[in-house]
């Protein structure tokens, strides 16, 4: 699927692209988890556009600018605005080489 093609409210979203850009990670509290969490905001590209990619703790330090990433079962919000690219808990990012 290309990035052009996602919408609001799309599940099951398979999307490959590279890292362009990463926010500075933030904290937020969780009401879910009752804890913690921190959060950054990538944006990932293809021939066909941009989309942001919200990763969460551990997946902040997974990538970095240049990787090609894989998004596999990922979902699409929006935020503010703007679209999102969400991995959430089902979903899965891989690096490709």
């Amino acid at each position: 699927m290309k990035i052009s093609d996602l919408a609001v409210g799309m599940r099951s979203v398979n999307v490959k692209g590279k890292i362009v850009e990463i926010s500075e990670p933030r904290e937020v509290f969780s009401r879910f988890t009752n804890r913690l969490n921190r959060v950054a905001t990538a944006v990932i590209e293809d021939e066909s556009g941009r989309i942001n990619l919200s990763l969460w703790n551990e997946q902040i330090e997974k990538v970095k600018v240049n990787d090609t990433v894989q998004i596999s079962n990922g979902y699409v919000t929006e935020f503010r605005g703007i679209k999102h690219l969400n991995i959430g808990r089902y979903g899965t990012l891989e690096i490709l080489e």
